[in-house]
Parts: C-alpha cells; structure tokens; sequence
C-alpha cells in the first residue's frame, strides 16, 4: 500500500510551533480544560474527584453509555446504538473507509476537501473521480458534475460539509439531489461534519437522509476541544455492524477520563456552540472588514464555521509567501498548495479576537511590498 504525503498535516507539523500569530488552525478556539469543566458551573476539583476511584481499566469498547445516548441525540433517526466512537473524526472517516472501499472500487469525491477522503481510498487501490469546487461559482457542490462522474458501479461519494478549506456548505436541497443520484446505483455517501455550521446547529446530516449515509464528526473544530482526540460514526444498524468488526483492528476504545470529558461537554453543548458562535460571528465581521480593506486580497465568506479560503493577488508562490510571512511578521498560514490549489490560504479566523486583529495587521504590514 501506497499514499501520497499528507499536505495540511506535514505543514502544519513543520511550522506551527514556529508561529507567534497562529491563523491557521480550522478549530473555534480551544477551551482550556478548566473552562470546559466550569462551563455549567461544575468545581474542576470535584469533576476530576468524582474519578478518583475509577479503575484505569480499559473503558466502554464503542464509548460509554451517555456518550452514544448524547451524541445520538444531534441526528433525527440514529439510535445510540448506532453510534461508535474513534479516535477523532480522522479514526471515523478511517474506518468507514477501510471497512467499505476495496481495491478496484469508483469513488467520487469533492475537490478541493480533506485530503484523507480520497487519497485513503486510492491507497485502497480505489478509482477516485472528483467533482470540482469552482472560486467563481462560490464554491458551491455542482450536482451537474456529479451527474457526469457517478457511474453505475459507483461505491461511495465522499463530502466534506461544511468543506475544510473553503467554509462553505451543501444546501440540505443539494444533499437531497446528492441522495438521489446515490440511491440509483446503490453507492454510500460519506460526510465529514466536523464543521457544522453555527448558523443552523440543526442542519440536516445525510444520516438522517440515507440508509447508506455515514455521518462523521468530532469534538475538535465546533465543540472546541481537540485535545481528547473524540469522534464517531453514525450509521445505520447495519452499517455500524459492519464497522464493528472493523474497529476491533484500529481502535480498542478511548480513555475512561476522554470519555468523561467528552460526555460533559456534550450535554453542555448548548452553552459551547452559544460560547463560539459569539467568538466565531464577532471575528467574521472583523474578518469581512478586513478583506475589503485589502486590494491584493479576496475571499468568498465562509458560513458560519471556523475556516476561510483567502485569495492573495500576490506574484510569488503561495508557499513562499506563507513562509516568509512566518520569518518576518510570526503570522502562520496553511497555504493552498497544501490542497493543490496555488494563490490561496486556508486562515483560521476563530482564534482569539486579540490574536486574530494582530494576525491580520501584521499579513497587511507584509502586504506592503506587493502594492
């Protein structure tokens, strides 16, 4: 088996210790673990005391109890059951795939996304077609592309929504087209939902649309702690039996005070996406006066999630740009080269209100040179 390198993650792993004026996470700014903890109200002393004579064995295999009853309660029509959890929301995607693609398969996958949606099922010895997301047409899905792609023996369609790095969303009509067309040749439909949008917590997940619809998600980029390392499936009956026997090979289970963790907050979930979405539209705006203030600078706004895809007008590599930007002003960037896409930057915009106005003062200051 054979993979290409992985270009956000090698980037990211290379230069973001480097950074003083950190844009380039996709995660609404972290919690600190004592902020998680008192969001309610709780004592962090008494959370942690309430463990004290908890065993470290190994924990609940596909999650706790409460952890599947409270993530099942975010779907229309999938019963706890139905949910098992990984290793974040890279374990679902992993193992949805690993436990569906074989060699020889078609899969249809968006472009630009996160490139582990395709690249894992061409390690499978997978055909892989793309349906492209064009700057100009606002990055929209073009169901008229996946029309021309999908074939008869197509075995999945793999979506990001909302899409890491662009920040835009399928329409719940859209997915409905996109159901449709996969309902005629039996295909699976695959969405990485880590980036719900703030502006619709309800938005519909193809779970909810789909028998063969898997929906991915994690408690890094919208519930803001990356650092438990918290994802799931949510499938069908069927689907996550058969993902059961797969998980056994990657995954045995999470940590008991992950698990904990990860149960708190989702019952407290109101108070998060409350607490973020105060973050993340304040920033936007300052986000949106910013680019318009920028001649050398565009962007088509992101809904309301934690990623923006920048175009700079700049006449040198968008990779040599990240990089001197880095050296000169401390201001980290992931470049678009890094998603096969020249003249663009992924800019994480959901930081700290101080970080991200210093950010993006200083990528101005830098601009100078270019006008």
């Amino acid at each position: 088996m054979d993979i290409a390198n992985f270009g956000v993650e090698e980037w990211l792993n290379e230069w973001e210790t480097k950074a003083t004026y950190d844009l380039a996470q996709s995660t609404v700014s972290s919690m600190t673990l004592s902020e998680a903890i008192s969001i309610d109200g709780t004592n962090p002393d008494d959370f942690f005391r309430s463990l004290y004579d908890t065993k470290m064995n190994y924990g609940y295999i596909e999650g706790s109890p409460a952890f599947k009853e409270e993530v099942a309660k975010m779907y229309q029509n999938v019963e706890s059951n139905n949910i098992l959890q990984t290793n974040g929301a890279t374990g679902a995607n992993l193992l949805a795939l690993y436990a569906l693609i074989k060699p020889g398969d078609h899969v249809v996958s968006m472009f630009p996304t996160y490139q582990q949606l395709y690249d894992i099922p061409r390690s499978f010895g997978a055909e892989v077609d793309f349906v492209y997301l064009n700057e100009e047409d606002g990055w929209r899905f073009p169901i008229e592309d996946l029309e021309k792609v999908i074939r008869s023996n197509t075995k999945m369609i793999t979506l990001n929504s909302a899409n890491n790095p662009t920040g835009t969303l399928i329409k719940e009509e859209d997915l409905r087209q996109i159901v449709k067309l996969a309902e005629k040749v039996g295909a699976y439909i695959l969405v990485d939902e880590v980036y719900a949008p703030f502006s619709n917590p309800n938005s519909v997940s193809v779970v909810d649309l789909y028998d063969k619809g898997i929906s991915t998600n994690s408690l890094s980029k919208t519930f803001s702690i990356p650092g438990i390392r918290i994802g799931w499936t949510a499938t069908s009956k069927e689907l996550a039996d058969l993902f059961r026997k797969y998980r056994d090979y990657t995954m045995i289970c999470s940590g008991i005070i992950d698990d904990a963790l990860a149960v708190h907050v989702l019952k407290n979930r109101d108070k998060i996406l409350k607490r973020n979405y105060n973050l993340l539209s304040g920033n936007l705006k300052k986000l949106q006066e910013w680019v318009e203030s920028e001649e050398l600078v565009s962007l088509v706004y992101p809904e309301y999630v934690s990623t923006s895809f920048v175009k700079f007008n700049v006449p040198v590599p968008i990779k040599e740009f990240c990089i001197e930007l880095l050296k000169k002003e401390g201001v980290l960037l992931v470049p678009g080269s890094s998603y096969e896409i020249e003249g663009h930057v992924r800019l994480g915009y959901c930081c700290s209100s101080e970080v991200l106005e210093e950010g993006l003062k200083r990528i101005s200051r830098f601009l100078n040179q270019y006008r």
